[in-house]
């Protein structure tokens, strides 16, 4: 006998109840970090803009989830793919989702690129090499976000004896003692050395200040033989030479 209507009607709400839950779609970015390390492998990194680079860098200590809108507001943080990683690891970690991690290896490729540009120093003398001298200048001193006062000594050749770091200072100064300058270059036995320092508003043009502080420094390591070369300022518009600029 065949089943009244209504145990028909009852049965497909119950059918209703075995059916599988239907399932989210899968994020956006699934896939993204294969078909963006593929598009390197195959284009080369100069083809990827400053943003998938970051990200290419972030993808070993952030293992999972979207790095994109990370790499992008590092880049508006700090201005360019150089600010990123010029930037100190405190700084680094004031930006939402970089750990630790990230930050150390931010600032490991900074230091790799760092002592990169050094190695094409110091292999020649300087004074030959002049192009490599304001790539190495720029790459260590650009992004500094405070001033820092460096000297290059020289021996009789002009190769590269040390790199300094003499002082630091805040955003707008670095207190310099010209006494201090001359007594490392006796200790090192230097016969010329190279000023460096940074300015962090970017413009490299040298101030009034810097003019004064280069005089004395000169005027301290003539008696003594040592020559002043130039007085180089970083700045992330560029390098600014006081030679070139007549200034000495």
């Amino acid at each position: 006998m065949p089943h009244p209507p209504a145990a028909v009607e009852d049965a497909a709400p119950q059918a209703d109840l075995w059916r599988a839950p239907s399932r989210p779609p899968p994020p956006h970015y699934i896939g993204h970090r294969d078909r963006l390390r593929e598009r390197a492998a195959g284009g080369g990194f100069s083809a990827l803009p400053d943003y998938e680079v970051l990200e290419l860098i972030l993808f070993r200590s952030i293992r999972r989830g979207d790095v994109k809108p990370l790499a992008k507001q590092l880049l508006a943080r700090f201005g360019s793919l150089g600010g990123v990683l010029g930037a100190t690891a405190e700084d680094l970690r004031t930006v939402k989702g970089v750990g630790p991690e990230a930050a150390f290896d931010l600032k490991l490729l900074h230091e790799a690129g760092l002592r990169a540009a050094r190695e094409q120093v110091a292999r020649r003398p300087v004074i030959s090499s002049w192009a490599a001298l304001l790539a190495y200048v720029k790459t260590a001193l650009a992004h500094e976000p405070r001033e820092q006062f460096r000297v290059l000594f020289l021996d009789k050749k002009n190769a590269l004896i040390a790199d300094e770091i003499m002082n630091h200072g805040t955003v707008d100064h670095a207190p310099v003692y010209p006494r201090e300058v001359v007594r490392r270059a006796l200790e090192l036995s230097a016969s010329a050395i190279i000023l460096c320092h940074n300015h962090p508003s970017g413009d490299p043009t040298p101030s009034p200040a810097d003019v004064d502080m280069t005089r004395q420094i000169v005027e301290a390591a003539r008696p003594l033989r040592i020559a002043v070369h130039d007085h180089l300022v970083a700045g992330r518009d560029g390098v600014a030479s006081f030679k070139a600029l007549g200034l000495m």
